[in-house]
């Protein structure tokens, strides 16, 4: 079985890779890192760089967890492509990170991390991040 994260480079998305890596290694399974655009990567916040990517690697390989990367830019909702990858894996869990946002906000943007609650298969494990105020 396997761990499927949705990954932003944000203080959310972070969270829910060192989550999911935790989980990983207790359970002894491997992790699939999703990070996907719509098709405007270059100025969309939620598309991680190289340096995002190896931010992700590091994390992965201290905690001693096997990880594969799909980073797609097809024209699709994140939410999208985390639902396919956790139904074309059959996965155990699925790990995202998780903001506050305002009534207006969900009502322009939508939100990836509900319709993946919804439409998930499988168990999903929702993060915050922690604030350091």
């Amino acid at each position: 079985m396997t761990i499927v994260v949705g990954y932003t480079p944000t203080p959310a998305g972070r969270a829910a890779l060192v989550a999911a890596a935790g989980v990983a290694a207790e359970r002894n399974r491997p992790v699939i890192i999703v990070n996907s655009s719509r098709g405007d990567a270059l100025a969309d916040p939620g598309f991680a760089t190289p340096a995002d990517l190896d931010w992700a690697r590091s994390t992965l390989e201290e905690a001693g967890v096997e990880f594969s990367i799909r980073q797609s830019v097809r024209g699709r909702e994140a939410s999208e492509e985390v639902v396919t990858v956790l139904e074309e894996v059959d996965a155990e869990l699925c790990v995202i990170g998780i903001r506050h946002r305002t009534a207006v906000g969900k009502m322009l943007m939508g939100s990836n991390a509900h319709r993946i609650l919804m439409d998930a298969p499988c168990p999903v494990l929702a993060v915050k991040a922690v604030d350091h105020d």
